[in-house]
């Protein structure tokens, strides 16, 4: 991955809008009909990744070393964490993840580049105390090898598997020698337990030796971004490539994917070739920093059915987002016209989240937002709607409003954070009409949640659905 910081990378004359409303950054991207774009938090300086926590709030890495917070929709002053790095080149505050006990321990996990020499990357937790990190409160997970004079393939994505480990991206700093050994952790994807100790079901644990026992797979030259799939845990690791091919990596234990003697596919037996890659170049078909990386396997559905299992991806220097659907691993452009994308999320709410570093740098959200036909309802008549609940915030009861216009099936339920159903307002056979439907959360906590209209209608023969979700907030 070339320099984050390099201004050659930030194209102009690419159709993108971008206005400024005090001080914020809003970029009007080019999305398939029926889907919006809105910023959710900009300028920001230098994001590099994001996660939401499991409450619903989103934290932001900034790349000198602040980790900021997305609270009901608005950036918070203060930051959660500021940390003390070196941002030189690639390096710097890179990635985070949540413990999957976060509600009870409240541990944030943090990747960054040390400052004081030996400047290494280190991988190190924080305990949460409402919206910042507790005073003195880091814990060093692990300090990896120190880095060359090279600033850039560092890696920095964690996240947290099925299993409950948490996984490691490394960048071998520029040195692909680096990447076929297993006497250091560069150009890897490690494996730790939560508290930093070694698993002891590691690949090369018997024949690695000290931290180096980490090494879960390897031959990787920059795995910046990578991801785990809501409910089968299937991994897809995303390698920046060298001079040829950008590269999609099926995870698995103890691979071995070839860099440097190999990139893009291979049918070289001793090596794991991608599930995708593509070419170097213009468009948006091709692209030169594969980024990004997300499954839209979401707790509520926003896209259309046809979208549910596809695996986001991004190209930072060419300002696209591409689907890839991996039952026959067909691709398509999404959208374009982001400039320099680097991470995608998909939210609680069943929204696309992408941070571009562009432009001054925000965090943007493409949603679906058709009021008329939804989904696969070829043929269903315009008109269905769900209205915003009023008021919102409430305390303890809301209205929502809802249009119907032909005999149908409806369903409508309140689900939280989690995606777990809490409450079922309707769920039942309903004539064309305008209804109005109260909402009584006097059992419910203070918090966010997503309510979720779906319509199947009754004519013969008629196969389709509508469905659309929106927010609301629970304010005690």
């Amino acid at each position: 991955m070339g320099s984050l910081k390099g201004p050659a990378l930030f194209r102009a004359g690419l159709g993108i809008l971008w206005l400024s409303v005090g001080m914020s950054a809003v970029c009007i991207a080019t999305v398939p009909p029926g889907f919006t774009v809105t910023t959710v938090a900009g300028p920001l300086s230098q994001p590099t990744a994001m996660a939401f926590a499991p409450d619903g709030r989103l934290f932001v890495c900034l790349q000198g070393g602040t980790l900021r917070v997305v609270k009901g929709g608005v950036l918070l002053g203060k930051p959660f964490l500021a940390l003390s790095v070196d941002a030189a080149g690639e390096r710097g505050l890179l990635g985070l993840a949540f413990d999957p006990a976060f509600s009870a321990n409240q541990y944030v996990y943090v990747y960054y580049t040390v400052k004081a020499a030996p400047v290494h990357n280190r991988v190190s937790r924080f305990t949460a105390s409402g919206d910042t990190a507790l005073a003195a409160s880091e814990l060093v997970l692990l300090d990896l090898n120190n880095l060359s004079g090279a600033t850039n393939h560092n890696g920095g994505a964690i996240h947290f598997g099925p299993d409950g480990r948490l996984y490691i991206g490394v960048g071998e700093n520029a040195t692909p020698s680096n990447s076929q050994t297993n006497a250091n952790l560069l150009g890897k994807i490690l494996r730790m337990d939560s508290d930093g100790n070694i698993p002891l079901d590691n690949p090369f644990y018997a024949t690695a030796s000290g931290q180096n026992r980490l090494i879960w797979a390897l031959g990787l030259r920059n795995p910046f971004t990578f991801a785990f799939q809501p409910g089968n845990g299937r991994m897809l690791i995303n390698d920046v490539g060298a001079g040829s091919w950008e590269e999609i990596n099926p995870g698995v234990v103890g691979a071995n994917y070839g860099w440097p003697t190999t990139e893009g596919y291979t049918t070289n037996a001793s090596f794991t070739s991608p599930i995708h890659a593509y070419p170097h170049g213009a468009g948006t078909s091709a692209g030169n920093c594969i980024a990004g990386g997300a499954f839209y396997n979401p707790p509520v559905d926003m896209f259309p059915v046809a979208y549910r299992g596809l695996y986001f991806y991004a190209d930072y220097t060419n300002n696209w987002i591409r689907t890839l659907r991996l039952t026959d691993s067909v691709t398509t452009i999404f959208a374009t016209d982001i400039p320099a994308p680097v991470d995608l999320q998909i939210g609680p709410d069943g929204a696309l989240y992408y941070i571009a570093r562009g432009n001054g740098g925000l965090v943007g959200v493409i949603r679906y937002a058709a009021t008329s036909v939804g989904e696969d309802a070829e043929g269903m008549p315009a008109g269905y709607r769900l209205e915003q609940n009023y008021p919102n915030p409430f305390n303890p009861s809301t209205n929502i409003g809802v249009r119907i216009v032909e005999f149908a099936l409806v369903k409508l339920a309140v689900y939280d954070l989690l995606g777990r159903e809490v409450a079922v307002l309707v769920n039942e056979k309903k004539e064309a009409g305008i209804y109005k439907v109260k909402f009584d959360a006097s059992g419910l906590p203070s918090g966010v949640y997503f309510y979720r209209l779906l319509a199947r209608p009754e004519r013969e023969g008629q196969g389709g659905r509508y469905v659309e979700a929106k927010k609301l907030c629970v304010l005690k």
